[in-house]
């Protein structure tokens, strides 16, 4: 198995879905700079599973700084024009809060760790 741990700031508000096996499931993008560099940041595709993405959807806004660690996993899709497609996602096994963007509500305690 495959880890990656990394830190970065979500893109974008974390949005609550359900499977149709019934299991609750967020996908986040989160940018991580590289120290030292002016390149563009990497994005990163984390997806929380279960209390961690309720959890996600109810407490976590864009921008908000998170440390992430969990499973690489491939997906793959077809795209419109009928290719298979590839990418590689992050299941979170653990995934930490850190400060809300400038101007954001207060964050909670943050030594309280996101549910796994």
């Amino acid at each position: 198995m495959l880890t990656l741990t990394g830190n970065g700031r979500l893109t974008r508000k974390p949005q609550l879905r359900e499977t149709t096996s019934g299991a609750t499931v967020t996908t986040v993008s989160i940018a991580s700079s590289r120290r030292g560099s002016d390149d563009d940041p990497i994005y990163v595709d984390l997806v929380l599973w279960d209390a961690q993405a309720a959890f996600a959807a109810e407490h976590l806004i864009k921008g908000q700084a998170v440390t992430f660690s969990g499973r690489l996993e491939p997906r793959q899709w077809t795209d419109r024009d009928g290719n298979t497609r590839t990418s590689i996602e992050v299941h979170a096994v653990e995934l930490e809060y850190g400060a809300k963007p400038r101007g954001a509500a207060a964050a909670p305690d943050a030594s309280e760790e996101v549910p796994a």
